[in-house]
């Protein structure tokens, strides 16, 4: 992602975080679709099973995903807990990527449905608790993947995140990163 796609990520990110979509005249419509069309079988993963418990199958059949254009990669719709995701990313990722992401996401989802603040401004990104145990199911399921400390310190990295917000999360997860 170069600096222009990280500028405008950061700009969508803060009008759905703030809500800012709320003072325009149009609606931002995304085109919607069920969480079982577009992902199969993670009703069957195991992590995914601990995020919901015996609720899964009728989360998962119940989520909606939004095709979000032009920047991103995935989050939650603060507003109404649907995955938003970037068919462009789904397209052209890394599939262990765009598979822990979901893993990630769907955290959040579960968090929105508890009625916990996702995107609370009191915290930075690496701080607040909602990212920290997201992010803890993506390194769990990462692990179980046996994927190396150096390729998860690897998803970790964001465009919106420096290299010492970077360290503090990963020594939060105890995931050693080299650098």
């Amino acid at each position: 992602m170069d600096w222009h796609e990280a500028s405008l990520l950061k700009l969508f990110r803060l009008v759905m975080v703030l809500r800012l979509y709320r003072l325009f005249r149009f609606r931002f419509s995304f085109s919607t679709y069920s969480f079982t069309d577009y992902f199969k079988g993670f009703e069957k993963v195991d992590a995914v099973r601990r995020i919901f418990g015996e609720k899964t199958e009728e989360v998962l059949r119940n989520l909606r995903v939004e095709s979000i254009p032009l920047v991103g990669y995935m989050g939650v719709n603060g507003s109404n807990g649907h995955l938003m995701v970037n068919s462009n990313y789904l397209k052209n990722g890394d599939r262990i990527d765009i598979y822990l992401d979901v893993i990630h996401e769907l955290v959040h989802v579960r968090q929105y449905m508890e009625g916990r603040e996702l995107f609370d401004a009191n915290y930075s990104y690496v701080q607040r608790s909602t990212e920290v145990e997201a992010y803890r199911y993506a390194v769990e399921e990462a692990r179980r993947l046996r994927l190396s400390d150096e390729r998860i310190c690897e998803y970790l990295k964001t465009p919106w995140m420096s290299l010492e917000e970077l360290k503090q999360l990963a020594k939060n997860l105890n995931v050693k990163c080299k650098q």
